[in-house]
C-alpha cells in the first residue's frame, strides 16, 4: 500500500510555527538586529551552555531553528508532513504532539550526554561548544513511528527507489550509525542527534505501551467489582454518573 498524505491540523500549525520562525529570526533579525551567532548561541543547542550556565529552554528551542540553508528546513518540513499527517490521523493531535516534542527534546539530551562522555575520554571540548539546529531529531522519530507501525507501506527512498517503511526507516538509521562512526563529531550534520531521535522515539513507544498494557490487564477486575457495587446496591440512586552541526 501506498503513503496516503493528506495534511492534518497539527502538522500544518507545527510546519507554520517552524517556517515562520526561520523566516523571522534567520532571514530577517539576524540580517537588521542580531548575528547568526547570538541566535545559535542562545537557542540553538550548546551541549556546554545547557551543562553550566544552565541554558535549559535549548533542548526544546534548538528544534524550531534551521540554517539560512533552504533545503536545510525544506527537508525537514517534507518529512513532517509526509511521515507526520498520516500518524497524526492515527494517533489524534495531542499524542502526536507529544510524541513529536518527545523525540526533539530526547535526541537534545542524548546529544548532550554522548558529547559531555565524548570530552570526558577524550578531552576534546570543542563538540560541546558547537551549536546543534534543526528538527531532525523530531522528524526522525517520525520515521521510526512509522516503520513501525506502517511497516508494510511503500515509501520512496531518495523519492525514487520504492521500498516497505520498516526497511526504509532500519536503512536511515545504518546510514547515520555509519556516517557518524565515519566522521565523529566533525562533520557538518548533526548525526547523533538524528540517531537520538530515533532511540527517544522507540524508548517513548515501547514505555508508552507496556504502561497502557498494564491499565487495560487492570480493567476488567476493576469493572467487576463497580458491577457488583451497582447492581446490587447502587442501581436504584446512580442515575446521575511534535551552525555547524544541522540536525
Amino acid at each position: 500500500m501506498q503513503m496516503q498524505i493528506q495534511m492534518t491540523a497539527m502538522v500544518k500549525k507545527l510546519i507554520i510555527i517552524n517556517v515562520a520562525i526561520w523566516l523571522l529570526f534567520v532571514m530577517i533579525l539576524q540580517k537588521v538586529f542580531f548575528s547568526q551567532a547570538y541566535i545559535y548561541e542562545y537557542f540553538g543547542l550548546i551541549p556546554k551552555s545547557f551543562l553550566f550556565d544552565f541554558f535549559l529552554w535549548q533542548p526544546f528551542t534548538y528544534m524550531f531553528l534551521h540554517s539560512s540553508n533552504f533545503f536545510h528546513i525544506l527537508f525537514n518540513m517534507l518529512i513532517l508532513w509526509m511521515f507526520g499527517s498520516e500518524l497524526e490521523a492515527r494517533w489524534g493531535s495531542r499524542f502526536f504532539l507529544i510524541y513529536y516534542l518527545v523525540s526533539g527534546v530526547g535526541a537534545a539530551f542524548i546529544y548532550v550526554v554522548c558529547t559531555l562522555l565524548y570530552y570526558l575520554f577524550t578531552n576534546n571540548d570543542v563538540p560541546l561548544s558547537v551549536p546543534v539546529i534543526g528538527a531532525s531529531g523530531a522528524t526522525f522519530g517520525l520515521i521510526l513511528a512509522y516503520g513501525l507501525i506502517f511497516s508494510e507501506r511503500t515509501v520512496l527512498f531518495m523519492f525514487v527507489f520504492p521500498m516497505k517503511a520498516k526497511y526504509f526507516a532500519l536503512l536511515l538509521a545504518i546510514i547515520e550509525l555509519m556516517t557518524l562512526l565515519d566522521s565523529g563529531f566533525g562533520s557538518q550534520v548533526a548525526n547523533l542527534a538524528h540517531l537520538g531521535g530515533v532511540v527517544s522515539g522507540f524508548l517513548f513507544l515501547y514505555f508508552y505501551s507496556r504502561w497502557k498494557t498494564g491499565r487495560l490487564k487492570k480493567k476488567p477486575s476493576r469493572h467487576g467489582r463497580k458491577l457488583k457495587l451497582v447492581v446490587d446496591n447502587e442501581s436504584h440512586k446512580d442515575k446521575k454518573r511534535g551552525p555547524r552541526y544541522w540536525n
